[in-house]
């Protein structure tokens, strides 16, 4: 373990509100119960894994429920959802493996996503990806669960649709990445901030000033892994572990002690996502 991710095993209580550790997204020889480990001896008490289409999701279900068996102390979550990526597959398989979920493992299953628009890759068209998302936003209020939010280079359009739709009740808007101003339209929706290893980067000034924006109850901290890796590991795959150190750059931005935002970043996690139990 590095000397950055060790140094935070004084602070207790993370949670890691987004990440992929499910297959095809885990590194290749990475035992999901080292991973947890590894985490756990990092201050991490529990983390939500990620699905991005009915593969992933399925795996992520798959992976959770095995490993709550294996690791009963450690908090563990899913989501099932379809990413604007994958947005011309459709969301009818998404959609029948929600309905089992919500049926079959409660408690497990807290959230619709990761979905919602991006602009900056276009892998699906503009039109198929907000019809899909549109969708997820239906989706998340039909099963009463929270919405886990991907925006990229598409905020008007993120925001038009959560009103004109009608947003549920609980929004987590994913990796955040917006400034001020982005953050602002975000919580006049009710909407809860995940920060990532984004805001450790030298040219996330914006994102930085967003995070000292924030009120406290809403923010989240994340990893994105294997993405998104923070300062100074980047270029290397991200792991659970490391939402310690995205805690920490969070709490010395806004001047706080790092107890402190592990408690109300997880105490807001739990509200935002509906976890039970921690």
């Amino acid at each position: 373990m590095s000397d950055a991710a060790g140094a935070a095993r004084s602070v207790e209580g993370w949670l890691d509100t987004h990440c992929h550790i499910q297959p095809p997204y885990s590194p290749e020889g990475i035992d999901p119960p080292e991973v947890l480990k590894e985490a756990g001896d990092s201050g991490v008490s529990g983390l939500v894994c990620v699905g991005t289409d009915a593969s992933t999701s399925s795996s992520a279900l798959e992976l959770v429920s095995g490993l709550r068996a294996m690791q009963p102390g450690f908090g563990l979550w899913a989501t099932v959802g379809l990413h604007p990526h994958e947005a011309s597959r459709g969301t009818d398989e998404v959609e029948e493996l929600l309905a089992r979920a919500v049926a079959e493992l409660p408690g497990i299953v807290v959230a619709v996503g990761e979905c919602g628009l991006d602009y900056h890759y276009d892998h699906s068209p503009r039109d198929v990806q907000r019809s899909a998302f549109a969708r997820q936003i239906a989706l998340a209020k039909e099963h009463g669960l929270a919405l886990v939010v991907h925006a990229r280079d598409a905020w008007d359009d993120i925001l038009d649709l959560l009103c004109t739709e009608g947003a549920p009740e609980r929004i987590v808007m994913h990796c955040f990445t917006g400034g001020k101003e982005e953050a602002r339209r975000c919580l006049d929706l009710g909407a809860h901030l995940s920060f990532s290893g984004i805001v450790t980067f030298k040219g996330a000034e914006d994102v930085r000033e967003a995070a000292a924006f924030c009120p406290e109850d809403r923010i989240l901290v994340e990893t994105d892994a294997p993405f998104l890796s923070p300062v100074p590991h980047r270029g290397k795959p991200n792991r659970p572990a490391w939402v310690a150190i995205v805690g920490e750059t969070v709490a010395a931005l806004r001047g706080v002690p790092p107890r402190d935002l592990a408690a109300s970043s997880s105490e807001a996690a739990v509200r935002a996502l509906g976890l039970r139990p921690l």
